[in-house]
């Protein structure tokens, strides 16, 4: 942290600030991880054919899982306990700005894993923070079994459009709340205060705020007064009319902020929100704050992302909430793994068929 003052923003000291409660939270993750049921050897499908030949698919480890990320230390045992839960060695490359408090949690749980006589190996930081060692791992075909990326897009994206190695994306989280004409005000001022400003600097807090047209006189004036003080709003022209705040630029829309900043638009209803929504969004997690029927049903239809919420805050989308201990990352993609990634998306599987000297 001292040596990150000045050259970062408080957002992302906050992101590498390591507390004992938060420590206490990894170590927690850890626990719950070690408590689920192993995900291996489970028989996921079966039938026997006329002739008795058995087809079996069953779960198997993915192998060697590579994970890049940046500024967050307890992606560092998260990852590590996913992976070993799961039956794969994993291979972590940090960012430089959070490097020393990664090595030390890699350091207690190699020495963790040798006093119970399991290879150190298991877990591995890489020490090199430079780009070369990132574009190592995206490219270390037959070493790594899988690469997960988890943070900003640039990250992402260099993954994605560089990788030779199997890539899940995990996406950045421009994430909507929509309040609908029917919406109860004070619960979405409650799920916006939430979604926004409780830890603005990770994936699931919300970015954009939509609003309809019908209801935005009375409960824009109301959010300013419970969040403007905290909170910069980029506003497009109907909302500026309204409240005070910067005129939303071109890219305010499209832009995953991680700050105390919201995009604000006014819509004319559902139809347009889930339009624009299907527009911007990075198909990380969406809300809607309603007691309209027929809008949750659009909504939740209409809307594409790994995520929807009706009537509560995007916050909860995390691998912990979720009931899977922690979680390797958010996957926005639609292969294999989508949502938070638990002990099940890191494994793949095989099938197994026996016979009795059947033959073709």
């Amino acid at each position: 942290l001292e040596a990150a003052k000045g050259t970062v923003s408080d957002v992302m000291l906050d992101r590498l600030l390591l507390t004992s409660a938060r420590i206490a939270g990894m170590a927690q993750g850890i626990r719950e991880v070690a408590a689920l049921p192993d995900p291996l050897g489970h028989i996921l499908e079966e039938h026997t054919r006329a002739d008795g030949l058995l087809i079996q698919r069953v779960s198997v480890p993915m192998g060697v899982i590579a994970i890049i990320y940046e500024s967050r230390p307890n992606v560092t045992s998260d990852a590590a306990a996913l992976a070993l839960k799961s039956g794969s060695a994993c291979v972590l490359r940090g960012g430089k700005e959070a490097f020393r408090s990664a090595n030390a949690i890699v350091t207690a749980l190699r020495k963790g894993l040798a006093s119970l006589g399991i290879t150190e190996n298991a877990v591995n930081l890489v020490q090199d923070t430079s780009r070369a060692s990132a574009t190592a791992l995206m490219t270390a075909n037959g070493y790594i079994d899988l690469l997960i990326p988890r943070g900003g897009a640039g990250l992402i994206n260099a993954c994605v459009q560089n990788a030779t190695v199997n890539v899940i994306a995990t996406g950045t989280g421009i994430c909507h709340v929509y309040v609908e004409k029917t919406a109860d005000l004070g619960m979405a001022l409650n799920i916006i205060e939430n979604a926004k400003t409780s830890r603005p600097s990770v994936c699931n807090a919300e970015e954009v705020l939509l609003v309809d047209k019908a209801i935005a006189a009375e409960f824009l004036p109301k959010l300013a007064g419970r969040i403007g003080g905290k909170v910069e709003f980029r506003l497009d022209g109907n909302a500026a009319a309204i409240i005070s705040g910067t005129p939303a630029g071109e890219k305010d829309f499209d832009t995953e902020f991680l700050d105390y900043i919201l995009a604000v638009k006014c819509v004319e209803n559902y139809a347009e929100a889930v339009q624009h929504i299907a527009a911007h969004s990075t198909g990380h997690s969406e809300a809607i704050v309603t007691n309209s029927d027929a809008a949750k049903a659009a909504f939740i239809s209409g809307v594409d992302s790994s995520a929807v919420y009706i009537n509560a805050s995007t916050r909860f989308t995390d691998g912990g909430e979720f009931g899977l201990g922690c979680e390797m990352g958010i996957s926005t993609q639609k292969l294999h793994a989508r949502g938070p990634m638990g002990l099940r998306e890191l494994t793949t599987y095989k099938y197994v068929i026996t016979g009795k000297g059947h033959i073709r």
